[in-house]
């Protein structure tokens, strides 16, 4: 069990001025990202390491975060993601007795700055009436004008592309190598539990860099290909929407989750845009349009496809909504096995009501 100890001052400086007062978590420093929150009560390991995060300053909204520790299997990558983390009470004690260490000790070896003591309420109320800024958190600089001047550095998040630096440098394998159910996964910041879903339905896959040459991904000679979730702006990936299309041009079966999303719209001229204040947390409810039935869904995304151009289309057609605000969650492209969600259906953290998505992909593959 961990030790309290003594916590420095630390400082949250937003864009538009706004300055909040806490404690120093974690590393001792100073870091700067798009500022976000997510709403999720629970899984906040998993979140610090979805790479979809990356470039991010998140607001953990639930008012404690830390008390069941840290334990090495409730990760979703090689190590956090998240640029620094915002919260009321980042918990050092924990209750859960499998832990393998606290959140404080996490987030020093992870070296991640954060920020503890903070009136979250108010500061999401405000994200969400401003929108989505940069910010910037430091415990070793306690002067405004000094951050202000770092944090106007710091690039905005419409127009960067990020998903090149969390993919994978070289391609892996996992899977039995016998399966006939044979995926190439192209990343661009995959979460572990999502290739857990291919593998557990008996796919064997090959995870490949986000830069890879179509030539290159078909002599994996797969039979499916899945298009992963990833941070940054979908709209600088050109690189990404011309290989989409050129998967699309075989009419092989493909499945798209959150960036995945987008560039299967990208892929077919249904642009993206940044979204106010994104969706991220393990409770927003989405409607399955085809069925009728609703789903509680996992989310983080901070830009999403046109909603107007996505009803004009006459290539693609709507799958899911949200049910909060209307956006599309789901799309598939008429005549081909090609369909995609903005949501993320393996769920961790979440509930698993929309985990069919992975059978219906493989029984794609299976009916090809």
């Amino acid at each position: 069990m961990a030790a309290t100890t003594h916590k420095k001052p630390a400082i949250l400086l937003l864009k538009d001025g706004t300055v909040f007062y806490g404690q120093a978590f974690g590393k001792i420093g100073t870091t700067s990202g798009e500022i976000c929150f997510n709403t999720g009560m629970t899984g906040y390991q998993e979140v610090f390491t979805d790479p979809s995060y990356y470039g991010q300053v998140l607001i953990m909204n639930n008012v404690h975060i830390g008390n069941y520790g840290v334990i090495d299997i409730d990760v979703e990558s090689d190590g956090v993601k998240v640029k620094g983390v915002i919260g009321r009470n980042l918990e050092e004690k924990y209750s859960r007795f499998m832990a393998d260490e606290s959140l404080q000790q996490y987030f020093e070896k992870q070296a991640v700055v954060a920020i503890d003591g903070v009136d979250t309420r108010a500061l999401v109320a405000h994200v969400r009436t401003q929108g989505a800024m940069n910010c910037i958190i430091s415990s070793d600089i306690i002067d405004v004008a000094l951050l202000q001047a770092q944090l106007d550095k710091v690039p905005s998040m419409d127009g960067l592309e990020l998903a090149s630096v969390v993919s994978t440098k070289e391609p892996y394998y996992l899977g039995n190598p016998d399966s006939k159910i044979r995926v190439a996964v192209l990343d661009y910041g995959i979460k572990k539990n999502i290739l857990n879903c291919l593998v557990e339905r008996g796919a064997y896959v090959k995870v490949h860099n986000a830069k890879t040459s179509f030539e290159e991904l078909e002599a994996f000679k797969p039979n499916g290909y899945f298009i992963s979730n990833g941070p940054g702006d979908p709209a600088p990936m050109q690189y990404a929407v011309q290989t989409i299309k050129q998967i699309l041009a075989l009419d092989k079966p493909l499945f798209g989750i959150c960036l995945g999303h987008q560039l299967l719209a990208l892929a077919n001229d249904i642009p993206t845009f940044k979204m106010h204040h994104g969706h991220r947390g393990l409770n927003h409810p989405v409607k399955n349009i085809i069925t009728g039935k609703s789903e509680i869904t996992t989310q983080n995304h901070g830009f999403g496809v046109n909603p107007d151009a996505v009803r004009a289309s006459a290539v693609v057609e709507i799958t899911h909504l949200n049910l909060n605000d209307d956006s599309i969650e789901g799309i598939r492209v008429k005549d081909k096995a090609a369909f995609s969600v903005q949501y993320h259906p393996e769920a961790t953290p979440g509930p698993h009501d929309s985990r069919y998505l992975f059978d219906e992909f493989i029984a794609s593959i299976k009916d090809n």
